[in-house]
């Protein structure tokens, strides 16, 4: 059986404008991602990986081109549409964690499904159990300062999947990470795509990180490498 597509970008160029100049970050991109796909997209620094990843995960638009999320195209929308399909639809894993200082590891996970009205004890159950899933049901009460990279990571991994969307998104996700560390991390991607069927899309320059994947997608210089 055919897998549905989930993202399609066609011919998407995006153009920033510095004062006078105009820096090209993708030149005419096309890549499409079927649901439950493991995907990584690498290239070099600078050639446009980072700015793919934010324009498929409704962070950005393009100038130009086409975009298509669940057959939705979401080239056009406006911040808030975006920002409630990314919300649903898209969990977040970044290479500097961004989880909040201030909160602890079960509050940084039921963040997410705040911004989604769910009521504070579906959100405090949903955000205990996901932390259970990554090992790390005993830090519960901890603070981001308070636990290492790699448990800082796997909070991480919780909170992109306090929504339960279909896609996660990893920039990098084993950058700050030892290679042991980063090894373990990978693992429970490799899990939720394999037990859960999530797509799963890395962003990374790590060539040995991109052999995880099923497939890899080269960018160079804004375009298909």
């Amino acid at each position: 059986m055919t897998k549905e597509t989930i993202i399609k970008l066609e011919k998407v160029w995006k153009i920033y404008k510095m004062g006078k100049v105009e820096v090209y970050a993708l030149r005419g991109l096309n890549v499409e991602i079927k649901k439950g796909e493991f995907v990584a997209i690498t290239g070099p620094s600078g050639s446009g990986k980072s700015t793919a990843m934010h324009l498929t995960g409704c962070l950005d638009t393009p100038t130009r081109g086409t975009i298509f999320l669940d057959n939705r195209n979401i080239s056009k929308m406006s911040e808030s549409e975006l920002a409630q399909i990314r919300g649903r639809k898209i969990g977040f894993i970044f290479q500097k964690f961004n989880l909040i200082g201030t909160l602890t590891a079960l509050e940084n996970v039921m963040l997410p499904m705040t911004f989604q009205n769910i009521p504070y004890e579906q959100r405090e159950k949903r955000a205990k159990e996901l932390l259970e899933k990554v090992e790390l049901g005993n830090r519960l009460n901890h603070k981001p300062n308070e636990m290492s990279g790699g448990e800082q990571q796997r909070v991480a991994i919780a909170r992109s999947l306090a929504n339960n969307p279909e896609v996660i998104l990893a920039d990098e996700p084993t950058g700050n990470l030892d290679s042991k560390t980063g090894a373990n991390v990978m693992g429970f991607l490799e899990k939720l795509h394999e037990k859960e069927k999530k797509t799963i899309i890395i962003v990374t320059h790590d060539h040995n990180l991109a052999k995880s994947a099923e497939r890899i997608i080269k960018i160079k210089d804004g375009a298909n490498a």
